[in-house]
């Protein structure tokens, strides 16, 4: 069995606040600093749960900014490391390569969710994103371009609002591994570290144990972006082939979506440069 695990940060047991994840301002080095480690730590708990449960290959994709954050240094020595930046699949650079089930780590809910810790959706500038009509945040536009190679998502992990998101998506058969319940976007009750890791652990294991179906869209695939500003949109509609159909809302429409993939990293991009 070959896993392949995405790993973000803002879902890590104990995250609670931007700073604690940013590592480029200089003022939030020593924060940022912890809570990769402990980023480090809940990827090599997933790791050690699909080991267990028989896989043979295990690759980590760094998922998180500047996907720069994983302590090589103190990877598991079973696992591989994908790490830097850009990639043109982001998130789930890699997994074409012949996986049998993938995992998200460390992941949060969509942009707008209410009780989630720094709720948002790829970017700042996106004020909603939807797949076929339907709310989609990194959860659902990752899965759906892992279902295109066929590869099931079995666990996620991160707050109470991200579990929800992950069972309305996928099913309950998905393995939902919840380290912190928020109390806001900047605020949560969180288990330790040392229990987080035990969660995901176990429940990686449990998972990869189970049989689990691809994300599939219904083609053609319609993916609406609404920015949170007008100029946003204005920059965002240079992609070709996208269409203004609002004030801040940029559409694009194509039977692959490995193409509606690449569009979205081309419209959020350009309108982040607004």
């Amino acid at each position: 069995m070959r896993v392949y695990i995405s790993v973000d940060m803002e879902g890590v047991a104990g995250v609670v606040h931007e700073d604690q994840t940013d590592p480029i301002d200089p003022r939030h080095a020593g924060e940022y600093n912890r809570f990769r480690r402990l980023m480090t730590s809940e990827a090599n708990a997933a790791v050690e749960g699909a080991l267990a449960a028989g896989a043979t290959r295990v690759l980590l994709n760094d998922s998180h900014w500047q996907m720069r954050n994983l302590l090589a240094e103190d990877l598991h020595p079973e696992a591989e490391l994908l790490s830097g930046g850009p990639k043109l699949r982001s998130m789930v650079e890699g997994v074409g390569l012949g996986f049998d089930a993938a995992m998200f780590i460390g992941y949060h809910a969509m942009a707008g969710t209410a009780q989630a810790v720094i709720d948002h959706t790829y970017a700042g500038v996106v004020h909603q994103v939807r797949l076929n009509g339907r709310p989609a945040g990194e959860l659902a536009i990752n899965a759906a371009l892992a279902g295109t190679h066929g590869v099931p998502v079995a666990l996620v992990s991160g707050d109470q609002a991200l579990a929800a998101e992950a069972r309305e998506l996928l099913g309950e058969g998905v393995e939902t591994v919840i380290v912190k319940h928020a109390v806001g976007r900047f605020a949560a009750r969180s288990v330790s570290p040392g229990e987080s890791c035990r969660r995901i652990r176990d429940g990686a294991a449990a998972a990869l144990r189970r049989t689990h179906r691809p994300l599939a869209l219904d083609s053609p695939v319609r993916l609406e972006v609404e920015f949170a500003l007008s100029n946003m949109a204005d920059m965002a509609e240079l992609v070709p082939g996208s269409v203004r159909t609002g004030g801040r809302t940029v559409e694009y429409v194509h039977q692959d979506y490995g193409e509606v993939f690449r569009a979205w990293r081309a419209l959020y991009n350009l309108a982040g440069v607004a």
